[in-house]
């Protein structure tokens, strides 16, 4: 469920990034090369966050009462004397 979460972030990302890149000055003198600057700093700042989510999310252990029945059995099981 929060890999979705993380591929749709990911895809809005490139989206906005697709219309805006045309329309930034990066080179511009002023506050609009600032702004430019930061917007792309930011944008970079979410696209490494998010694929950091998607690829280092720990696994699902595996918690099922029919696992924890047949681990118990075992230790009872015991052969020592």
């Amino acid at each position: 469920m929060k890999k979705n979460r993380y591929l749709l972030c990911l895809l809005v990302c490139g989206a906005l990034l697709y219309f805006a890149l045309p329309r930034l000055d990066i080179f511009s003198v002023g506050l609009e090369g600032i702004f430019a600057m930061t917007w792309l700093a930011f944008a970079l700042f979410v696209i490494a966050g998010n694929l950091t989510a998607l690829l280092y999310s720990p696994k699902k252990l595996m918690t099922s009462t029919r696992s924890q029945a047949i681990n118990e059995r075992k230790k009872a099981r015991s052969f020592y004397r």
